[in-house]
């Protein structure tokens, strides 16, 4: 299958066809879909490796980029088709070849209701100041939440919105707020860099696409502590393990001194996985929520109280709206909407879990 323009579009625009959420390239093999958790092959000719790496050059080129074969090994852009979607296009070297993932981005705004998120996060979005974080594995969700979250605060309120995205997926339009999109690499030379400015832009919000290293949590805690909302991703399982990954980029003797930050900065931790409807009609989000009330602030301050949080977690559900992974699971197995095996197998403890549906 040779690769040009016209070729690449008609391959994106089947993979939109047929639901796929990432298109594969890579040189001796057909192009691949992955639709739901299953990546297959397109019945046509294997790629050869000009043919993967003349689709990096056209994605390139869309930027103004050249593909240097010598000194690329990774690179990260986002790739639009006019009348088709957006894509986050990921460049990379295997084997002495280029090889491509193509990660579909929607062209419209996702909402809340849309996406069978609950409208407490609406309430999380508008939290006037500190750190917002939604975490998950890759493929969990997290930049679609994100974007949900822009989304209402645009259609709800009147603020500055940055965003600092490497790169950028959603096209944010103005409605009631003015939304700022930088991206890195081309409109700012890293994410660091990025943040440090971001304060003299008079922002209300600022948008990180990812906290990945020291420098990146402490200058997004210092954006949160000047009185900033900061909404961010972080890739961790659950809010658990978000907290101490938190804590853990900072230097040991710093480590003290980072979780006080973190207990009085953060606002919210929503962590996500998605499981697959029992109709076979994709996945459905299931999340764990944290927000930081007075117990949880004082349990995060204690170097010994990190235990305590779930359960605070599970008993403020009906007061602030918090909850566990367990707890939503079991919402949506008795809706109808996952199976017991489902349900089991995205449990945080499955031992506990079965055995609460036993003394139901």
């Amino acid at each position: 299958m040779a690769i040009d323009t016209a070729s690449l579009h008609e391959l994106l625009r089947i993979a939109i066809h047929y639901g796929a959420s990432d298109v594969h390239l890579r040189a001796g093999d057909a192009p691949g879909l992955r639709v739901g958790d299953d990546l297959a092959s397109l019945k046509v000719d294997k790629l050869m490796p000009a043919d993967t790496l003349e689709a990096a050059r056209i994605i390139l080129a869309s930027h103004g980029r050249t593909f240097d074969e010598r000194s690329i090994r990774e690179v990260d852009v986002g790739y639009g088709v006019p009348g088709l979607a957006r894509f986050r296009a990921h460049i990379y070297r295997q084997r002495g070849s280029v090889g491509l993932v193509l990660r579909v981005v929607p062209t419209t705004i996702p909402t809340f209701a849309a996406m069978d998120l609950p409208e407490v996060l609406g309430s999380v979005a508008e939290r006037p100041r500190g750190l917002i974080l939604v975490t998950g594995t890759t493929g969990s969700g997290k930049s679609t939440t994100l974007a949900a979250m822009i989304g209402h605060l645009n259609r709800t309120q009147q603020l500055h919105i940055v965003t600092i995205e490497d790169p950028i997926e959603f096209l944010h339009s103005n409605v009631h707020s003015s939304i700022s999109q930088r991206e890195v690499g081309t409109d700012t030379e890293s994410l660091h860099d990025a943040l440090r400015a971001v304060v003299r832009e008079d922002p209300d919000v600022v948008l990180v696409g990812e906290l990945r290293d020291h420098a990146s949590v402490d200058t997004a805690l210092k954006a949160a502590e000047t009185g900033h909302t900061v909404l961010a991703t972080l890739h961790t399982p659950d809010t658990i393990k978000s907290l101490h990954r938190l804590v853990a980029l900072f230097p040991p003797e710093e480590q003290e001194n980072a979780r006080r930050r973190v207990a009085e900065s953060i606002e919210a931790i929503v962590s996500q996985r998605l499981v697959p409807r029992c109709d076979k009609k994709g996945r459905v989000p299931a999340l764990e929520i944290l927000i930081a009330t007075p117990a949880i602030r004082e349990a995060l301050r204690d170097p010994h109280g990190m235990p305590r949080v779930r359960d605070l977690m599970e008993r403020g559900r009906e007061q602030w709206g918090t909850q566990s992974f367990d707890q939503h699971l079991m919402d949506l197995l008795h809706a109808g909407t996952i199976t017991r095996d489902e349900a089991l197998a995205h449990a945080t403890s499955p031992s506990d879990f079965e055995r609460n549906l036993m003394l139901e």
